[in-house]
């Protein structure tokens, strides 16, 4: 049974394991010459309120997987400010108004081929991520969606921004292919998330470490969560 870690981090605080995760980042994003994408800027490295989750494979240490939680401030722009800033700006207002009350994006998410097919990259990322995302204090997060994750992050909470683009959608990273903008609001509650999904989000908010056996489309695998930064805690 293929055994993987999840193991998160500040970006400021591991500039290692950050070019670990760019690095097999950009090998993914070559195979389908998308490396301009936005979430592939190498600013976040050095931007103090992203925070990372990387997939490494507990046999070899190689890494296999990852994604991003970056809280909007006024330092960085969130990767969806850029990505669609370009053709509708009014990106710009949507995350200043949430701003309020803490917003980020969930954003970055990948996996190696040889993991492809296990849900790692999309099912089980995303929700460690909104468990991650709910102990930052964060109480919304928006993403970009390719075709094939839009009905993975719909089941665990978000639903799609059609105040933005066409509906939206738009045609990012290149013409020929489409994005599209979701947003989930309220981390506690996940109202629009599916019994199982808010079940095993609300299971990794309340116990940041553990090890779970996962079903995936392809198989189960073995999951070690690392998800605890530090002591701070937000009940649930």
């Amino acid at each position: 049974m293929l055994h993987v870690r999840f193991r998160t981090f500040r970006a400021i605080n591991e500039p290692q394991l950050c070019k670990k995760f760019l690095e097999g980042h950009r090998k993914v994003l070559e195979i389908y010459d998308i490396a301009m994408i936005t979430s592939n800027k190498v600013l976040w490295t050095t931007h103090k309120n992203t925070y990372v989750i990387l997939v490494e494979s507990l046999e070899n240490g190689k890494a296999l997987g990852g994604a991003r939680i970056q809280i909007a401030d006024d330092e960085l722009a969130l990767p969806i400010e850029d990505a669609v800033g370009k053709v509708d700006k009014n990106i710009y207002s949507i995350i200043n108004q949430h701003k309020k009350n803490k917003t980020g994006e969930l954003c970055g998410l990948w996996n190696s081929r040889e993991i492809a097919g296990y849900g790692i990259g999309s099912i089980f990322l995303t929700r460690a991520a909104i468990a991650v995302a709910f102990h930052r204090g964060i109480h919304s997060l928006f993403g970009l969606c390719a075709p094939a994750t839009v009905s993975v992050a719909t089941r665990a909470g978000f639903t799609i921004e059609r105040s933005l683009g066409r509906q939206g959608f738009f045609n990012y990273p290149k013409l020929n292919l489409v994005a599209t903008a979701v947003f989930v609001d309220n981390l506690k509650k996940l109202k629009n998330a599916t019994p199982d999904d808010r079940e095993c989000i609300q299971d990794l908010i309340r116990r940041q470490n553990q090890t779970r056996e996962e079903s995936g489309p392809k198989g189960n695998i073995k999951i070690d969560y690392h998800l605890e930064l530090n002591s701070e805690s937000h009940a649930l």
